[in-house]
């Protein structure tokens, strides 16, 4: 897996490339963990290159929402590929993140006054 971090104004995007299994998520959980000490951190998660997220991947973004929700931040994810939203539908988790087509839509949600 290939994680590589850049900014869309001040808000820090993710994006993955290749497997998120259970030997990739602790990379991405290292990679995260400097960012889930800032209270109100907002961060979005590009997953137009992911091709396939394990129990233990669900497991690194379902903790990462919560932890930045309780903190006043949030998280986007953006450009789903095929096998990432269709993973997303059948485990119902559509309602549950937030998702936008574009990386410019899912920093924008992120925006104060914001939902959704």
């Amino acid at each position: 897996m290939e994680i590589t971090l850049s900014l869309t104004g001040d808000i820090p995007v993710f994006h993955l490339n290749g497997r998120l299994d259970m030997t990739t998520s602790p990379l991405l959980e290292e990679r995260l963990k400097p960012l889930l000490t800032e209270p109100g951190q907002k961060l979005v998660f590009d997953c137009a290159e992911l091709t396939y997220i394990s129990s233990a991947g669900l497991r690194v973004f379902l903790s990462t929402m919560r932890h930045l929700t309780a903190e006043k931040g949030g998280v986007v994810f953006a450009r789903l590929s095929p096998p990432v939203a269709d993973l997303f539908r059948l485990a119902g988790l559509e309602d549950l993140f937030l998702i936008s087509p574009t990386l410019e839509e899912a920093a924008s949600k992120l925006l104060p006054g914001r939902e959704g």
